[in-house]
């Protein structure tokens, strides 16, 4: 990196906006459907934003704890549904029964946010896309790396040309456990990191190949690897596993003029590193030239209530999530693509997106 890149680079650093904190919200209701491991986040969140208005479970031990522990209401589903003080949901279930509720929850006049992914059949997510553009209530899926301070400082930088053109995307979401039943590691963890690259690429990618591993069981994949291949040259790779001894959360940018590297598992004064490398070619013979990394600045605030404050602006403000019911739907295609692709090399297995209809109502 030449001396005017660096120093163009510490200008951005000083001009760059900081992030809105997080304070109390407005009026507006939200109950937290689900109160699971991710549920009771959502709760707490929701709680100190100052707009938890209930929450449900079908199991009462669940939902009576959460519910005690911030102060809220135990309701049923279809109790929230008919409550006109609570404005909007947060649903936080088995993948199988988001499209059941959400729809619902919209045809009841309820602002929808949905934990990823945002069906598991692409007619749902469109029809629940359609009925909430029709219905003019906000529709929002939770990608939450979208949300990272992390990653908002990466696209501003990018934006600003500290790496030059991006060339290449590599993603990396490994660990030991949260092993499904119903959905496979591709459903599970894929979303997170296919919705920040097609938010760094702006397109959705032209070729999709994907292959699966099978070690535990046959119907459910828990590890995959995915390339992407975009229309104007950029390629992506993902690599997903939950039957890995190390966690890992790494999303590197490889640029033209630097690279930039978000691990989500190092401290905050290093989850975001610039690699001035450069490489050059003479002759056809490339040549690497290494430089130290340089940290780059992030502000300290945790992504789920950044995410959950963003729903609220949307609703007040009447606006577009981010991470929209369209912005779902493109994840979701890339997601069936790379579903089929990993069907062809393994041969015909169970249907993992097929309804559960016990799921159906198991909150009412």
């Amino acid at each position: 990196m030449s001396r005017h890149h660096r120093a163009e680079l510490g200008r951005i650093e000083l001009l760059s906006q900081p992030i809105q904190l997080p304070g109390k919200a407005a009026s507006t209701q939200v109950a937290v459907i689900g109160c699971g491991a991710w549920g009771k986040n959502l709760a707490r969140c929701f709680a100190e934003l100052g707009c938890l208005g209930a929450v449900a479970d079908h199991h009462s031990e669940a939902v009576e704890t959460v519910a005690a522990r911030h102060g809220s209401r135990a309701l049923s589903f279809d109790q929230i549904l008919a409550e006109p003080s609570i404005q909007a949901v947060a649903i936080t279930t088995q993948p199988s029964a988001h499209h059941h509720l959400a729809r619902l929850a919209l045809l009841a006049g309820k602002h929808v946010f949905v934990e990823k992914p945002l069906a598991l059949e692409l007619k749902h997510a469109e029809e629940l896309t359609h009925l909430a553009r029709r219905l003019d209530r906000r529709l929002m899926v939770g990608h939450i790396l979208q949300y990272h301070p992390a990653f908002s400082r990466l696209q501003n930088l990018i934006a600003t040309g500290a790496i030059g053109r991006v060339l290449r995307v590599q993603a990396t979401r490994m660990n030991l456990g949260a092993i499904r039943r119903e959905e496979d590691v591709l459903w599970c963890l894929g979303p997170h990191d296919i919705s920040v690259i097609l938010a760094l690429i702006g397109t959705e990618p032209s070729e999709v190949h994907a292959v699966g591993g099978y070690h535990l069981r046959q119907a459910i994949a828990d590890a995959a690897t995915l390339h992407l291949s975009f229309p104007a040259g950029e390629q992506a790779q993902v690599n997903l596993s939950w039957l890995h001894p190390v966690k890992e959360h790494r999303l590197t940018v490889i640029g033209s003029e630097a690279m930039i590297v978000l691990d989500d598992s190092a401290p905050w004064e290093r989850k975001l590193l610039l690699y001035p490398h450069a490489v050059t070619v003479a002759r056809d013979t490339p040549a690497v030239i290494r430089a130290e990394p340089l940290p780059v600045a992030v502000e300290e605030h945790e992504p789920l209530k950044l995410e959950c404050q963003h729903f609220l602006d949307c609703i007040a403000q009447r606006r577009k999530p981010k991470t929209s019911g369209e912005e779902g739907l493109r994840v979701m295609r890339v997601l069936l693509r790379a579903s089929e692709a990993m069907n062809s090399h393994q041969g015909p297995r169970t249907d993992l997106r097929r309804e559960d209809p016990i799921h159906r109502h198991v909150y009412r």
